[in-house]
């Protein structure tokens, strides 16, 4: 199984101290050597970063580790490989564009009969199921809003229906972000957690990494992380449910 690293924020935020404990479970505390990526918003537009290399010695993470992106809104993955070969063509995360807007996908787990599921205007580029998967989503959307739509949460809300449909398939826990809302998809594990004031320590489970957010942010700060498993000893992480789904708003909960 892969592993999704997210996050939504109402100021940009680096996300440099969550993404070292992920690459460290790209091959070396963890199975997941098959790839890796990580893509930030910065207004409309959207920064990638993916290499087909594990995450735990790749220079492009490195970079990525080193250099402070500041986003709202961060959608990552490490892989395993189960569907497609391990190439730049099958890492996530996917993004495909709706609404004159970049959306941003990475999934976890493994699907069956997936096939001949309905295409339209978007087709995978990649052999993996979760990008045929994404697109198919991508095409339902389009199909049902051929405009932009007015209510967002209502569309997320129908994402959480397409996305119930894909766990009858197999395991399908996802990510998803236009570079506003960020959301969470469950099928058996996922986390999160949210970070304001009063700020205070963390320690990486995967690295001898501690960091005081007290100093790093403000009283006025919201940041929500999302990860496969948790990547802190100390904090109290939200194991989410089979079937639940989360919508986050620039760092709070609003679905």
């Amino acid at each position: 199984m892969c592993e999704l690293l997210g996050m939504s924020a109402n100021v940009p935020t680096d996300i440099c101290f969550s993404f070292s404990g992920l690459v460290k479970r790209g091959g070396e505390t963890g199975p997941h050597k098959d790839g890796w990526g990580i893509t930030f918003y910065e207004g409309k537009g959207c920064r990638s970063f993916k290499d087909p290399n594990p995450s735990c010695d790749s220079r492009v993470a490195q970079l990525v580790k080193e250099y402070p992106i500041k986003s709202k809104s961060v959608i990552s993955h490490i892989r395993q490989a189960n569907r497609g070969g391990v190439n730049l063509e099958n890492t996530h995360p996917f993004i495909r564009e709706l609404w004159g807007q970049n959306w941003t996908y990475a999934h976890n787990g493994q699907l069956t009969d997936y096939e001949n599921l309905p295409l339209g205007r978007a087709h995978p580029v990649g052999q993996t199921d979760s990008e045929l998967a994404f697109c198919w989503i991508i095409n339902k959307l389009h199909q049902n809003y051929p405009t932009v739509p007015d209510d967002m949460l209502t569309v997320f809300k129908d994402i959480a229906g397409y996305a119930d449909e894909l766990r009858k398939l197999g395991v399908f826990n996802m990510l998803l972000s236009n570079g506003e809302y960020v959301m969470a998809y469950c099928t058996n594990n996922l986390h999160w957690l949210t970070r304001r004031a009063p700020f205070g320590k963390a320690q990486l489970i995967d690295e001898d990494m501690t960091v005081d957010f007290c100093t790093e942010t403000s009283d006025s700060d919201v940041v929500t992380v999302i990860a496969t498993r948790p990547l802190t000893s100390d904090e109290q992480w939200n194991k989410m449910q089979a079937g639940e789904f989360c919508v986050f708003h620039f760092g709070e909960r609003v679905l």
